[in-house]
């Protein structure tokens, strides 16, 4: 499918705000790291897992080292945080649409800046545990906004790699909470891994810096009815001022999008089959590849196999560093060789590289490149509001657009006089013989009658 050109260009303010909206991802990857790092220190444990900390050190080389972390307030510590991101984008994807991306983004920084303070002061499980509660709210409303606000600032063209900013983001601050890990894990006289936790405020108070002198997108504002605004923030974010053809499509999307009176429940629909599908296979695929676990756990898992104290932290490190170059790496080639490429690519890498470790992970890894490969449609270069054009022209999914799009045909037709005619057709019902007998006694033609039709058995207007 060929893509749609607006007229446009890439301008140095955009640049900008992409780059410092992009910065919400090092809240998510600096936890990631943060988190993973200080349950491997043994003054860490010592103070909030007693339990696991002695069997640590009670632990002899040579011997199985299965379940020495199996502790279930260490279990809750991890989990919660994403617990309540999991609650929080439930909540968030409302107050996104309803009062706008940036305020979703704002209030999610001062969310996971207050976790932030709590970690940093806890002094003991039940404060550590509300200190993740907090960090995990506020992932989940960044997180939700971050990515969507990032689509429709960016130009359509540079969509791909701008989206990749939030993602090499979270690269970024999971090789910095790994950085401060390795050298923190050496304090003697300080906690080093309440220096750790508490410098997570740093990149919160960064990104709150940072939205608070972000626009909103030209997409919130349309939903929001401030039409004259989104006309003036469109013209700016894009350079130009005949920007009228992307206007008018963004309205009319919002438009369309504002008569589903219940997304929840409109989602579920055949027609959105495919959208469904993949916003649901991609993220679980993408979970079960096990690289989340092994980001968040690789210290933990690394001392486990064999590795040292500061050679686990040091090796988290270097994952890290592998991570940006990669994600590096996928920002200068995603808008030219497109998603689906990255995605395969991508997927026989992780496929080879966990063949002889973990094969449940390597199976899910081949279901999802062959997933990719036959249902996932190239997106590269198509603006988000002519997406739907791209299910249309798909071998698999166009079934599924097609046949609602005939049944509407139908549906918004009118059985008269033996063929079909349009809703809005004016039809003088008592000039129509067989509905004679129909017609109120009043005269009043307008009356609403129903019949079955003879090709759909469904109500009729007529």
């Amino acid at each position: 499918m060929e893509s749609k050109t607006y007229p446009g260009k890439l301008t140095r303010e955009v640049f900008n705000i992409c780059l410092v909206a992009g910065n919400g991802g090092l809240l998510f990857g600096y936890d990631i790291g943060i988190s993973g790092g200080v349950t491997s220190m043994p003054a860490f444990l010592e103070k909030f897992f007693p339990h696991v900390y002695h069997k640590e050190q009670s632990y002899v080389p040579g011997t199985d080292p299965y379940c020495r972390f199996n502790d279930a307030n260490l279990t809750f510590f991890t989990s919660s945080f994403y617990l309540a991101g999991f609650v929080s984008c439930l909540i968030a994807s409302s107050v996104t649409r309803l009062f706008g991306r940036k305020c979703s983004m704002l209030l999610g920084g001062l969310i996971f800046l207050s976790g932030a303070i709590v970690n940093g002061l806890a002094k003991d499980i039940s404060i550590l545990i509300v200190g993740r509660f907090l960090l995990g709210f506020g992932v989940g409303f960044v997180n939700q906004s971050m990515p969507i606000y990032l689509s429709e600032i960016a130009p359509y063209k540079y969509r791909g790699g701008f989206n990749t900013l939030f993602q090499l983001s979270i690269a970024i601050g999971f090789l910095c909470a790994n950085l401060l890990n390795y050298f923190t894990s050496k304090f003697e006289k300080v906690e080093g891994w309440r220096v750790s936790l508490g410098c997570a405020a740093i990149p919160a108070v960064m990104f709150i810096i940072g939205v608070i002198c972000l626009p909103e997108t030209t997409n919130s504002l349309i939903e929001r009815g401030k039409q004259d605004e989104a006309l003036t923030n469109l013209r700016k974010i894009r350079g130009v001022d005949d920007v009228s053809e992307e206007l008018n499509d963004l309205v009319t999307a919002s438009n369309a999008s504002s008569k589903i009176d219940n997304p929840w429940s409109e989602i579920l629909k055949r027609k959105y089959r495919p959208q469904l599908s993949l916003v649901t296979c991609i993220p679980i695929f993408q979970q079960m590849s096990g690289m989340n676990v092994f980001m968040f756990f690789a210290p933990v898992f690394l001392k486990v196999i064999g590795f040292g104290d500061e050679s686990s932290l040091m090796s988290a490190v270097i994952l890290g560093m592998v991570n940006c170059i990669a994600t590096i790496v996928s920002i200068f080639t995603v808008d030219t060789f497109g998603r689906r490429a990255l995605f395969i690519v991508g997927g026989i890498q992780m496929f080879i590289c966990q063949l002889h470790l973990f094969i449940l992970c390597c199976v899910l890894m081949l279901l999802m490149t062959i997933f990719i490969m036959e249902l996932f449609p190239e997106t590269k270069g198509i603006p988000i509001e002519k997406m739907s054009d791209i299910w249309r022209s798909h071998r698999y999914w166009n079934k599924f657009v097609a046949q609602e799009e005939d049944n509407a045909k139908v549906d918004n037709q009118r059985y008269v006089n033996k063929k079909y005619v349009p809703k809005e057709t004016k039809v003088n019902r008592s000039s129509l013989p067989y509905f004679k007998k129909f017609v109120p006694a009043d005269g009043d033609t307008n009356t609403e009658i129903y019949l079955y039709s003879k090709r759909k058995n469904v109500p009729m207007g007529i």
